[in-house]
């Protein structure tokens, strides 16, 4: 077994040895690509582990560094991609018995470009549910994705495989979309750091519908700081996503009240619930307690009291009907290999009308402007990402009620994400941060969102949290 210190080690400093020459990037790879192995077998969190490509990369990066030449800010770091964004010489999976077939992808995706530029070494692919469907990673194809932290529980969706390899130390950070909460509640669930850039900030060179988008992809890692540097080096504009263009994407510098550790001039706005129903009461706790210690720190902390309609039904009709219109020219021939779930959300997807379409595109706008609103009195907000700590594996996103504190609560996107989601829709960037572990012993995560291009906002609050409530050292029992 690998050495546990090494493993869990955060990117920026493994980068950092590097680039000194203290630390081998084939060593380091090396022990990444042994821990894959050890635990693939009771996570199953990878579609595919490109062990002899990683090998080459990272010979490749040891020269690198003993030519001397110029290296980036992720030189010589292991990184993985979520199956649903294209590597060169790896098949693209979508999480579906669809594409078990399929060619590998002849070139990379942008993101990947990046990373790579940025020194990365691809090691393989996590797992995904099929095309990100659901807030559970698992499906027909490839069977379930396993939580680090108690193998019985889910390890969140869609970007599961990747939450589930870096809280596990396989690999500091990772690359994974959020199209309803698909960062984040994995982040949640597995106890690390998920962000949700703002909308145009991470070009999204894929996307079906371009102008329509409310997909974004965006880093999962161990420390704010691994998640601010993979969100530094994917961000910027390009010419295929109009969104990333002009002012669209524009970073916001760093609030000047966020400079120090003062937070005097911090003006928090704590949402309990969106549309959910119930929150559990170990989850509201914890959240409780990184209220208060942005409290310690001066911040003001205030209750939002506006009844704010969370459009929980026309983003579900926005949801389904997308599904039930891209996927269906894969029914007849692939649908008894579909996932069950998949198969629901275009049934009931398809029983939409266009009016029914219009309207919840119309409420999307709405929703914007009330958060658009909220963000004149306050510099962030904050909610529990997740009502509860992770499902069991298994659960019927579909079908099943989510159960908290013995009540039921309606099925995943209202009783269970319900938070994650209204952000996806108004394009605010939103940061999933650890908050402690539940009655249960699974880990909690609280939400911050900012204001448009206010990554740096977020993500500097999670740092000042991180510093005072500390998460970084907690391994779960299933590691490496």
């Amino acid at each position: 077994m690998p050495d546990d210190d090494l493993l869990f080690m955060p990117a920026t400093r493994a980068a950092a040895l590097i680039r000194r020459g203290d630390l081998s990037p084939v060593a380091y790879v090396d022990a990444v690509l042994d821990a894959a192995a050890h635990a693939q077998p009771a996570l199953n969190c990878f579609a595919v582990i490109d062990a002899d490509g990683a090998r080459s990369q990272a010979i490749a990066a040891e020269r690198a560094v003993s030519d001397g030449a110029p290296l980036g800010p992720l030189h010589g770091v292991p990184v993985h991609i979520k199956d649903l964004i294209d590597v060169a010489g790896l098949r693209t999976g979508h999480g579906s018995a669809i594409f078990a077939d399929a060619a590998p992808a002849t070139r990379d995706d942008l993101l990947v470009t990046r990373l790579r530029a940025a020194g990365a070494i691809i090691i393989g692919k996590t797992t995904t549910p099929e095309f990100g469907v659901k807030g559970l990673t698992d499906g027909p194809s490839f069977g379930a994705t396993r939580n680090p932290w108690n193998l019985d529980r889910t390890s969140g969706g869609s970007s599961g495989g990747a939450a589930a390899a870096v809280a596990a130390g396989i690999g500091p950070i990772g690359l994974g979309t959020d199209g309803a909460g698909s960062v984040r509640g994995p982040a949640a669930c597995c106890g690390v750091v998920g962000l949700k850039p703002t909308l145009g900030a991470v070009p999204g060179n894929s996307a079906r519908d371009t102008f329509g988008n409310n997909t974004y992809a965006g880093p999962l890692a161990r420390t704010v700081t691994d998640a601010a540097v993979m969100h530094a080096v994917i961000a910027g504009p390009s010419p295929h996503d109009p969104w990333s263009l002009g002012g669209a994407g524009v970073a916001r510098p760093l609030s000047p009240a966020l400079m120090g550790e003062d937070l005097s001039a911090l003006r928090v706005g704590y949402i309990p619930r969106c549309a959910n129903p119930r929150v559990a009461s170990d989850v509201a706790a914890n959240t409780r307690a990184c209220l208060d210690a942005w409290a310690a720190m001066g911040a003001v902390v205030e209750d939002v009291t506006d009844a704010i309609d969370w459009i929980e039904y026309e983003g579900r009709v926005m949801y389904q009907a997308n599904f039930a219109v891209f996927c269906a020219p894969y029914v007849a021939q692939y649908g008894n290999g579909m996932d069950p779930v998949t198969l629901a959300f275009m049934e009931r997807g398809a029983q939409f009308t266009l009016a029914d379409f219009r309207n919840a595109q119309f409420a999307r706008t709405r929703l914007f402007r009330a958060i658009q609103a909220l963000f004149e009195r306050y510099d962030v907000l904050v909610t529990p990402t997740m009502a509860r700590t992770a499902l069991p594996v298994g659960f019927d996103a579909a079908n099943d009620d989510v159960i908290i504190d013995g009540e039921k609560c309606g099925i995943t996107r209202q009783g269970w994400t319900s938070p994650q989601y209204p952000f996806n829709l108004t394009g605010h960037p939103a940061v999933s941060l650890p908050s402690g572990f539940g009655d249960d012993g699974l880990p909690t995560g609280v939400q911050v969102v900012g204001r448009w291009g206010a990554e740096a906002d977020i993500l500097r609050v999670g740092a000042l949290l991180e510093a005072a409530r500390p998460w970084a050292a907690a391994r779960p029992a299933m590691a490496g």
